[in-house]
């Protein structure tokens, strides 16, 4: 039966297809965070990149440019459109601004990795691009969390004509370390960035890259995740490294997926039931440093829950929410409860239900037929996974949330990849030892 599951034998792979070059200017943009005054306008380069894109993408994507056009392309589109609605209502003015900028970075990402990120061999040069950048930054990110220095961003500071598109934060010092932010906008950041891409590359190269190779960069991503001293971006690097031993584990086991996905219901309830704590409480007291910033995040969910309650249609805006007087922060570190306080319930769900969608329909497709595309849907999958937990402890924002929003749309040509419509993936295909699952399973 194992053999029934091994791919037909294909031709010889063809060329590296090399990264298409609005992803490289994309990608660029991301790690070089400078600014252009252009009158009364301050745009990153990021955000002037996308600008000149959006439109074109847009009209590209409604016109089935990109592949027949999906309910997570309908969702993205109905969450930014009432986000900005939401704004509108409750900031006017500012609201436009805000609206116009963080829905240019959103749309932006999402729409760029749904136009040039359509094949394996794209999405492989993607994940090479991503290991070789997270690779240079890391001499970065152990000089600043031994010297408390952003090298990088003091060096782009003193270019002349240009400024900095963010402020280097402060430099809190955690475990004798210093908080390494390199050239993002907040530690928390980066350490995401790295955590996504230790997992899609050890994961997604295997086979490619000897496993020496991907190990070494693995330990990389993790030692940049360390120096951003970020409970989130642990965590989320932490939940990706239990999905990847799990599989290895049961990976003669066909239906592996629901048996944890059984046990993590059974443990929710066990949690609910037997413990003097919310099972969200709980989980906070192990995903942080120390229990003072769980029992704040507790705290803020609680609040967040009762302005969610109070505004649920349109949400807060930019307006500050309601909360004891000595909660004197207006900062929630939990992305999916800000959303729903911002841009109220349908603002929420028009999101999730997008993101949900493309989980399950990518997860349930049957990919057994060729063991390249399947590898790379795993890779992605549990990067997902482990990002979507991650954001109930962190926010994310600037070029993060872009980066976020590019990975979404990059992972989204798996709703039609097979191994009659994916010829970069076939010749590739040979190059991987068959799958031991003994039978086809239900869930990536």
């Amino acid at each position: 039966m194992a053999a029934a599951n091994r791919p037909e034998p294909h031709p010889p792979p063809p060329p590296a297809e090399p990264l298409p070059w609005p992803v490289r200017l994309y990608l660029a943009a991301l790690l070089i965070p400078l600014a252009l005054d252009l009158g009364p306008l301050v745009l990153s380069g990021l955000r002037l990149l996308l600008l000149a894109l959006v439109l074109p993408l847009l009209l590209a994507l409604l016109r089935g440019r990109f592949g027949r056009l999906l309910p997570a392309d309908l969702l993205m589109l109905a969450h930014l459109g009432w986000a900005t609605l939401a704004l509108l209502l409750n900031n006017a003015g500012r609201g436009v601004e805000y609206a116009g900028a963080s829905g240019v970075e959103i749309l932006g990402g999402y729409l760029l990795a749904r136009a040039y990120i359509r094949s394996a061999a794209a999405f492989v040069a993607l994940l090479k691009s991503l290991a070789a950048l997270l690779t240079l930054t890391l001499p970065a990110a152990l000089f600043e969390a031994l010297a408390g220095q952003p090298i990088v961003l003091t060096l782009l500071a003193r270019l002349p004509g240009f400024h900095l598109a963010l402020a280097p934060a402060e430099a809190g010092q955690r475990l004798g370390l210093f908080r390494a932010q390199v050239v993002f906008a907040h530690p928390i950041h980066y350490g995401l960035f790295a955590a996504l891409v230790c997992t899609l590359c050890l994961v997604g190269l295997r086979g490619l890259w000897p496993a020496p190779m991907r190990l070494a960069l693995a330990a990389g991503a993790g030692l940049a995740v360390l120096l951003s001293l970020s409970s989130g971006a642990l965590l989320a690097l932490a939940l990706q490294l239990g999905l990847i031993a799990w599989a290895w584990l049961l990976r003669a086991t066909p239906r592996r997926w629901l048996i944890l996905l059984g046990l993590a219901a059974l443990a929710y309830l066990a949690l609910d039931l037997g413990a003097s704590r919310s099972p969200y409480r709980v989980f906070l007291s192990y995903a942080t440093f120390n229990p003072a910033t769980a029992y704040w995040r507790a705290l803020t969910l609680d609040w967040g829950l009762v302005n969610i309650g109070r505004h649920p249609l349109f949400g807060l805006g930019l307006n500050d929410w309601a909360r004891p007087a000595f909660m004197i922060s207006p900062s929630v570190d939990n992305f999916w409860l800000l959303t729903a306080m911002r841009y109220g319930l349908p603002g929420f769900l028009t999101l999730v239900l997008g993101l949900l969608w493309a989980l399950l329909r990518i997860g349930r497709r049957d990919l057994d037929a060729d063991p390249w595309l399947w590898q790379l849907r795993r890779a992605w999958m549990i990067a997902w996974v482990g990002l979507g937990f991650a954001l109930a402890t962190v926010d994310v924002w600037a070029a993060i949330q872009s980066f976020v929003f590019f990975l979404f749309g990059a992972g989204l040509w798996f709703t039609d990849a097979g191994p009659a419509a994916a010829p970069a993936s076939a010749g590739l295909a040979r190059r991987l030892p068959p799958r031991p699952t003994p039978a086809p399973l239900p869930f990536t």
